[in-house]
């Protein structure tokens, strides 16, 4: 039978483990921060080419809508086509109407409205709920505060589409809708 004495030296071993605890702790921390700054401060568009046309579609719809407006200055300029139905308030110009598509935000299709501002000089021979497709560059101009407006070049008139409704952006969306 064999005996072994091993001795522990608490104070080695507590020192090792708060060490190996301490550079865990580290890894985290800059994994955590290259992610907040890669996803927030590194993002580029250069693989955006202003005389190329980006055509939106019912996938990347609202996720264009939400980076185009959270970054406006990012695509001045920027050539966009999509299609929607002309949408109008009582306070826009003769010459604006929103080119919208109606957002589902539950799961018994409740929606709202959601689209970029457009102008177009001959935008009153299109009626409200109109289907049209356009083709126009991104401008930044005032609405209620500054805001990204198409500054329509090409448009005509279409059939309603069978995917004629959108769904929220990628990220977690949070609803304005006070109607749920």
């Amino acid at each position: 039978m064999f005996i072994y004495n091993l001795k522990v030296d608490g104070n080695k071993l507590g020192k090792i483990f708060l060490g190996i605890l301490l550079v865990v702790i580290l890894i985290i921390t800059a994994v955590v921060c290259y992610r907040i700054l890669a996803n927030n401060f590194f993002k580029t568009n250069d693989n955006l080419k202003l005389n190329e046309v980006q055509e939106l579609s019912v996938s990347n719809y609202t996720n264009v809508l939400k980076a185009v407006h959270e970054n406006t200055d990012n695509y001045i300029n920027q050539k966009i086509k999509f299609s929607g139905y002309v949408y109008r308030l009582i306070d826009f110009k003769q010459t604006q109407f929103v080119l919208a598509r109606d957002m589902i935000i539950s799961s018994d299709f409740q929606t709202v409205v959601v689209g970029f501002l457009c102008e177009y000089e001959n935008s009153m021979q299109y009626t409200d709920n109109c289907w049209v497709e356009i083709e126009g560059k991104i401008t930044k101009g005032d609405y209620h505060g500054e805001i990204p407006i198409i500054q329509i070049e090409k448009i005509k008139e279409i059939e309603k589409p069978s995917d004629e409704y959108v769904y929220p952006p990628d990220d977690s969306f949070v609803t304005t809708s006070t109607v749920l």
